[in-house]
């Protein structure tokens, strides 16, 4: 029985430990990346990564990113400070424009998601803060392909010609 409570022990302890920090006063780093070639790719990718400093000193900082009401994880990297999230959309459902990622910690994450469950007003929940995200579109390819464009010029060249010849016959 006193193995069940070292065992039970032990594991508070470890939970303890893994709980995340608040984080006050944020500073960030932003950059993103965001697919522009429609004819290689079948969806358009957003990728944001963040440096963040609190004032407060807190490095490991739980994160949820919200992006036009869906929730994503937030992935923290190697270097302390540093997180990412990626989502993707569809290209016929990627407008271009500005995209906001409004970023949220447990704490303001765990109200947001209660209060959709609920069907209340999410507006009044505040994020940690946002990232604005501006998406130029995607580039579908030239209007004509190159094939069709090889093709045409194909035909130009060869009517040139069978017209010089008739000319030069007649």
């Amino acid at each position: 029985m006193a193995g069940v409570y070292g065992l039970l022990a032990v594991l508070l302890l470890f939970s303890a430990n893994c709980k995340a920090e608040t984080c006050s006063e944020p500073s960030i780093v932003p950059s993103y990346y965001t697919t522009s070639d429609a004819v290689i790719s079948s969806e358009v990718v957003f990728i944001v990564e963040i440096s963040l400093t609190c004032s407060n000193g807190a490095q490991n900082v739980a994160l949820y990113a919200d992006v036009n009401g869906k929730q994503f994880p937030v992935t923290r990297g190697q270097d302390i400070g540093k997180y990412q999230v990626s989502w993707s959309l569809e290209h016929k459902n990627a407008h271009s424009g500005v995209y906001e990622v409004k970023f949220f910690d447990e704490e303001s994450y765990s109200l947001l998601r209660k209060a959709q469950r609920n069907n209340e007003d999410i507006s009044t929940i505040q994020p940690l803060f946002s990232v604005n995200v501006d998406h130029r579109g995607a580039w579908n390819g030239p209007w004509v392909s190159t094939e069709v464009l090889a093709a045409l010029i194909g035909i130009l060249v060869y009517y040139t010609a069978y017209t010089a010849k008739s000319q030069i016959q007649a």
